[in-house]
């Protein structure tokens, strides 16, 4: 008969028990369920083998990461070597909540491990009961650790760079589509209820944006007069549809409408000119934060339709994990489940659709060319991910890989390698990089060079003699390395 012992992890500590008459026990499961509650009962049954506590609450909070991984601490393994060693040989069986964890442990430890049957119910006993089963420990100095642990646990796992966050992105290009649904509909609503009274501004003016402010300032038709030509040619953009306004008033077959009515008329269509505008300005918003957080996939694909698929992802890390055949059809799920149910032809492109390479591609090449975006996508979204200085230098050259791949669909002529092309864009990238770190040094820095310097040439000639005469092995070494590439050019030439 092996011992069953059971390891419990604690805010304060890895703490060890022992469980008597391990076979008796599993036989009667439902006894134990019932037991639980009740501390004598659970007492004689479950004891207190061991302890560890933590020394610090980085200690703690490094255990904790650990083991929510999968992974053994080394406090824990050397906890459980010293405890097993006492044993000597004894058949033993660590009943453990975590069947990774428990697998690593059998792993590094060498004694085999258990989380099924009776362990689940010993483990919520003890969870229940600790204060009272460790001697000088209260439920109050346990809360306390808990509370401390579980606070350090959170802050760890939300912490994120917040200049790149893409979670911003996800919720701006789900605001930005509920706005475009509500704006339409609030559009059609006002122009519906003006055209009551003017149903001739609607033929005139077919933008929503522009009908709206037009209603808003108008008014009733019968104010309209020459004098108000420059302020709604303002608005319209046009001086021709300003004047035909002014005219179609005078002679509109709409009927009268009371004051209270055009009060309220004219405060939804400023309301929804509001909407418009806020429109505008979330659009400009995403523009800047998809610049932030995925430069090259915007440059590739663009601003909505690059943060549609990081939305439909979940995050730009889960878009970089996807291989592209996924990303080809990210967003086409229901047809692709009902083409293999169906045994039919699975559909092509999902979000990538709206790009406009596929609009542009002909109707045989529209399947070759959303496969070969969504593979430049997937490369796109993986440099934005794991890339540590942000830069769309790669996805101006991935967008021109697409756009000599059009070409040579349409006239047959062949691109360039994907070696060569990605290789000047490593180059490219690597000056961009210099430039911005030679930009960002301080100005009392480069006073300082200046001064140290010993020509006596203009502002920027005593700098870079400055750095040379500082740094000459730096400088030395990139110089070889490019003299010797040119040497390998020369010879894959020749």
């Amino acid at each position: 008969m092996s011992n069953l012992y059971v390891l419990y992890e604690h805010a304060a500590g890895f703490a060890l028990f022992s469980v008597k008459e391990f076979e008796e026990v599993s036989m009667f499961l439902p006894q134990v369920e019932s037991s639980v509650t009740d501390i004598a009962k659970f007492n004689s049954i479950v004891k207190l083998a061991g302890f560890s506590p933590f020394k610090t609450a980085i200690a703690a909070l490094e255990n904790i990461n650990a083991i929510s991984e999968g992974i053994v601490p080394q406090d824990l393994l050397h906890f459980l070597d010293d405890f097993f060693a006492k044993l000597k040989k004894k058949k033993c069986t660590l009943g453990i909540a975590d069947a990774k964890l428990g697998a690593a442990i059998t792993e590094s430890v060498g004694v085999q491990c258990s989380h099924f049957g009776v362990v689940p119910e010993i483990l919520r006993g003890i969870r229940f009961h600790f204060a009272k089963l460790v001697k000088g420990f209260t439920d109050k100095s346990a809360g306390v650790a808990q509370l401390g642990l579980g606070h350090s646990y959170s802050r760890a796992k939300v912490k994120f760079n917040v200049h790149r966050s893409d979670n911003m992105i996800i919720q701006s290009i789900a605001l930005l589509d509920q706005l475009d649904k509500d704006v339409n509909t609030f559009s059609m609503r006002i122009r519906e209820w003006y055209s009551y009274h003017f149903p001739e501004l609607v033929k005139i003016v077919p933008d929503n944006y522009m009908f709206a402010k037009a209603a808003k300032f108008i008014k009733d038709r019968k104010d309209l007069t020459q004098d108000k030509h420059e302020e709604l040619e303002q608005i319209v953009m046009d001086s021709a549809k300003a004047q035909a306004i002014i005219d179609a008033g005078k002679m509109s077959m709409g009927m009268d409408i009371s004051i209270v009515d055009l009060i309220n008329i004219e405060l939804f269509a400023e309301r929804v000119v509001k909407l418009s505008e806020y429109r505008k300005k979330l659009s400009t918003y995403l523009h800047n934060k998809m610049n932030m957080v995925a430069p090259n996939l915007q440059s590739l694909i663009g601003d909505q339709v690059g943060a549609r698929l990081i939305s439909h992802a979940g995050s730009l890390t889960n878009l970089a994990k996807y291989p592209a055949s996924t990303v080809q059809i990210l967003g086409a799920e229901k047809a692709l489940f009902r083409a293999l149910k169906t045994r039919s032809n699975t559909p092509k492109y999902g979000l990538i659709y709206h790009s406009s390479f596929i609009g542009r591609a002909g109707l045989k090449n529209k399947g070759r060319i959303s496969r070969f975006l969504a593979n430049k996508c997937s490369i796109a979204s993986r440099i934005d991910c794991f890339l540590e200085q942000p830069t769309s230098v790669f996805g101006e050259t991935l967008k021109q890989q697409v756009e000599d791949r059009l070409k040579f669909y349409e006239s047959g002529d062949v691109p360039r390698k994907n070696i060569e092309v990605m290789k000047e864009a490593i180059e490219a990238a690597g000056q961009e990089a210099s430039t911005t770190n030679n930009n960002n040094v301080p100005q009392s820095e480069k006073k300082k060079k200046k001064r140290q310097s010993n020509g006596t040439s203009n502002g920027n000639g005593s700098i870079l003699v400055a750095e040379e005469n500082e740094t000459p092995d730096a400088d030395e070494e990139p110089k070889k390395k490019k003299k010797k590439k040119n040497k390998n050019k020369l010879a894959v030439e020749a």
